[in-house]
């Protein structure tokens, strides 16, 4: 009788804590989904603002832009020069001040594990050359987008990242930043 009473009282609390836990993942994934429609809101409302500053977007200065922009995200003036640009997908590789490796691209996190992972890429296309193929797991990621960048931030973007690099750029809402 003991033995069954222990066997019912076990069973409903491994129940329970399923169902707790259960829970809880919904509740984080809501979550998740509430904070990803806050960012576009944020996003559109800042648009929606600035259309009669959008026709006076000028970037003289593209390196200048860039060190700024970066400079704001991350904290600290990096003094970033171009080293080189790779195509598909874009990123621009840049050496800071003190030496450290900075890549530019409009390629995410998310995507860029992607690619790694696929073994029939683009990419893999194209070896070990392309810089993003070796990003180390460790490496910082900043995202620059109109939240933290400035309200003119993706219109500024276009025209620095064809200042820099001679190309459009393939996504222009946001531009991450991988220091290694």
């Amino acid at each position: 009788m003991e033995l069954l009473l222990a066997l019912a009282v076990i069973t409903a609390v491994i129940i329970f804590g399923a169902l707790i836990s259960i829970g809880n993942e919904r509740q984080r994934r809501a979550i998740d989904e509430l904070r990803e429609q806050v960012v576009l809101w944020a996003i559109q409302d800042l648009r929606i603002k600035r259309d009669k500053l959008a026709r006076e977007v000028q970037v003289d200065d593209p390196i200048g832009w860039l060190n700024q922009m970066v400079a704001r995200v991350n904290g600290e003036n990096m003094a970033l020069t171009v080293s080189e640009f790779f195509e598909d997908p874009q990123v621009l590789v840049c050496i800071a001040g003190d030496s450290r490796k900075v890549a530019l691209s409009p390629a995410s996190p998310k995507d860029i594990r992607r690619f790694q992972q696929a073994a029939k890429s683009k990419l893999s296309r194209v070896g070990n050359v392309h810089p993003l193929m070796n990003l180390p797991r460790n490496a910082d990621a900043l995202e620059l987008s109109m939240l933290n960048g400035g309200m003119l931030f993706d219109l500024e973007l276009k025209i620095a990242w064809r200042g820099l690099t001679g190309r459009q750029i393939s996504q222009e809402s946001s531009l991450f930043l991988y220091i290694f």
